[in-house]
């Protein structure tokens, strides 16, 4: 079983592959309770959003690690995988600018960032 910090390190690395912008890994465990890490991404199009979230649902199942949780749609420009102790987001440009998780989480440590 994969431990929390290489989940999300397989997270930033399929979102790359995939072409995501801006991918962010940002360590939360001291400003939040719910969760060690987000990731945060952006695609382009519905379809690049759509390869991004399923091909890391994929290779993380391949390794053992299922989404506790998954939320939103294509066509609301977020999607969420909630793998417990890492969370990832993937959005359209416009949804992320508008939710800014970010600024929200700015206390948080970033531990990498790719744009």
């Amino acid at each position: 079983m994969l431990e929390a910090l290489e989940v999300a390190r397989k997270a930033v690395e399929i979102a790359s592959e995939k072409q995501a912008t801006d991918i962010l890994l940002l360590d939360i465990r001291d400003v939040c309770t719910f969760a060690d890490y987000f990731v945060i991404c952006s695609g382009e199009s519905s379809r690049q959003l759509r390869a991004i979230y399923e091909e890391i649902e994929h290779a993380l199942k391949k390794e053992g690690v299922l989404p506790h949780h998954v939320e939103g749609d294509v066509d609301s420009g977020w999607l969420l995988l909630d793998f417990v102790d890492v969370i990832v987001h993937i959005f359209a440009p416009f949804e992320r600018d508008f939710y800014q998780l970010e600024k929200l989480w700015s206390n948080a440590r970033t531990i990498l960032r790719i744009q």
